[in-house]
């Protein structure tokens, strides 16, 4: 487990203009020295890659609302994206070098906000799908300007607690500043618009990112994750998020069956992304506390039992508490799947790709679930939900008993 040292990290070293290549680690890092400001700044690069996770109900449900698209096409402009932020994020992390950060961050920031333009402005599914890929695949790459510094820390848990809390913060301010706001006087294209300025706003931050990132003590390398463990720890990951998206996506026509209206279940989508913020949040303080094991497998239990629970035909009060629990343990589990892809791969080179399961696995799991969909009876989703999450924990089980016969013939 990480230290449980309480410490700030890494403030008070290496100044912004100073290269971190081939340095050693320092108290907290692995390789490298980052100051505390270097380190927030490429957090906040990662979080304005994942502001649109938590503002897709709002702007896509503006889309919808404004005739733009029907249902079957937001759900592929959806899918599209998450799919494409999957994608970016891979490449960034395992294809390019962890040199000239300040400039690749600004770049990526640039395209965004012109793929944000484009989609203010864009005509047809077609082209809104267009636009909303390339703005996943700058999106996964800011990403991954954040998921590389945080595999060079020794707390790596830790600080994937700060990540997750600092991009729901800014998620849950900026759903509220577009839905009350923003959207009602100026529409989605309006709302597009807001998230092109956040992108250039954010160019200043991007000059105090770390000029380079250390080199980890073995080069990364896809070969590292082409491993049993690596790849049964990713498919864990991507088996929980599966969970979480099929519910997510069909949770308004779930509650449409049970009799609750689709106002009711916008103000349920709200609370669970504050309550979100608080699971992350108590995962920083927790995580050097609690064994990833007994964490991964306690939330994958209580994934299981919400699921069921919303396939049994719950009232308006179980519903919405059943909604709020699975918001909290959606990010309090991050930092738990970020060590059990560091236990599976010491190189460090799996950790890079749990940001892509997480986000493939929210992508894969409404299209899975919809298969399973009969008419208008939608109860098969939180049932295919559950089936993901016993996976997740299965797939875990599997890592730890694979760990133990190699220490058996050790």
């Amino acid at each position: 487990m990480a230290s449980t040292n309480t410490g700030h990290t890494g403030t008070g070293h290496t100044g912004t203009g100073h290269k971190d290549t081939g340095h050693k680690g320092n108290g907290d890092w692995l390789v490298g020295n980052p100051t505390g400001g270097q380190l927030a700044s490429a957090l906040w690069i990662g979080s304005v890659g994942l502001l649109i996770l938590g503002l897709q109900p709002v702007l896509l449900g503006a889309l919808y609302t404004e005739g733009h698209v029907s249902g079957d096409e937001l759900a592929l402009v959806a899918t599209a994206e998450m799919i494409a932020i999957a994608i970016g994020s891979a490449i960034v992390a395992m294809l390019l070098s962890a040199h000239n950060m300040r400039w690749k961050s600004a770049v990526l920031l640039l395209l965004l906000a012109l793929a944000n333009i484009w989609t203010a402005y864009a005509a047809g599914a077609g082209t809104l799908m267009a636009a909303r890929a390339l703005a996943g695949l700058a999106e996964g790459g800011l990403v991954a300007v954040a998921t590389e510094l945080i595999a060079r820390s020794r707390r790596a848990e830790r600080i994937g607690g700060y990540f997750v809390t600092m991009q729901t913060l800014a998620q849950c301010a900026l759903a509220l500043l577009l839905a009350l706001y923003v959207i009602p006087a100026a529409g989605s294209a309006g709302g597009f618009l807001s998230l092109a300025v956040v992108c250039v706003l954010s160019l200043v931050i991007a000059f105090i990112v770390p000029a380079d990132y250390a080199d980890l003590p073995k080069e990364e390398d896809l070969a590292n994750v082409l491993t049993v463990s690596s790849i049964t720890a990713l498919l864990s990951v991507f088996c929980y998020f599966m969970f979480f998206g099929a519910v997510w996506a069909f949770l308004e026509p779930l509650g449409a069956q049970f009799g609750i209206d689709g106002r009711t279940v916008g103000l349920i989508v709200s609370a669970s992304l504050a309550v979100q913020v608080l699971g992350a949040m108590t995962a920083t303080v927790f995580e050097a506390r609690i064994d990833y094991r007994i964490a991964i497998a306690a939330i994958g239990a209580v994934a299981v039992v919400a699921s069921l629970v919303l396939a049994s035909g719950p009232g308006l009060t179980t519903f919405w508490v059943t909604a709020l629990v699975m918001g909290f343990i959606l990010l309090f589990i991050v930092p738990y799947q970020i060590r059990l892809a560091i236990t599976a791969d010491e190189t460090r080179t799996a950790v890079l790709l749990v940001p892509a399961a997480q986000l493939f696995g929210l992508a894969i799991g409404p299209v899975a679930a919809s298969l399973l969909i009969d008419g208008k009876d939608f109860r098969p989703v939180p049932e295919f939900a559950a089936a993901s999450a016993v996976a997740s924990v299965a797939l875990l089980g599997l890592i730890i008993l694979v760990a133990r016969r190699r220490r058996i013939v050790a």
